[in-house]
């Protein structure tokens, strides 16, 4: 095996413990809001007291749950792709779209993470804290950072690989 295709599959099984490492940090998110979400559901039914901040942790935790999976998601070319127009389009063209379609993936993720960057600094700089918890709420942005960097990198590798990659010959 040459040393590029061992590098490449090298970094392909990191990206792979990584995503599964961010999945897993967003499933056990999810599980403590739903455990968190019927506990005072059933508090509030049967006790009429229900866990104060219940549906401010839900939305805190729902932006860093879908931050987790998105990794995940794009590793393994789950994300829908929308490939009517394209089906009878030669695998030639149909990779080159896909290369165009990872870059454009990969440049709002970029975007979208130096967004969430920028707004949890001056989140953190206003010292703005959650209403009911009095939470910082820059916490949830910090804790989305990971995943969607993660994003971008999985992005960038995977353009890269299908603009270098050679070319199918069209039959």
């Amino acid at each position: 095996m040459d040393q590029p295709v061992a590098d490449s599959a090298a970094l392909e099984r990191l990206l792979d413990r990584l995503c599964d490492a961010s999945a897993a940090c967003g499933a056990l998110v999810l599980m403590a809001m739903a455990g968190m979400t019927l506990v005072s559901v059933v508090g509030r039914a049967l006790f009429a007291h229900p866990i104060l901040g219940d549906v401010e942790l839900v939305q805190l935790g729902g932006a860093v749950v879908v931050a987790s999976f998105l990794p995940y998601t794009q590793q393994r070319r789950a994300n829908i792709i929308v490939d009517f127009f394209t089906t009878g389009a030669s695998a030639a063209l149909q990779r080159r779209f896909d290369a165009v379609g990872s870059l454009l993936y990969t440049l709002v993720m970029a975007l979208v993470t130096w967004r969430v960057a920028a707004g949890g600094v001056d989140i953190h700089a206003a010292q703005e804290r959650s209403m009911l918890m009095d939470l910082p709420m820059w916490w949830p942005y910090a804790l989305m950072l990971p995943g969607l960097s993660l994003c971008v990198v999985i992005g960038a590798t995977q353009t890269w690989t299908l603009f270098r990659s050679p070319r199918e010959v069209a039959a």
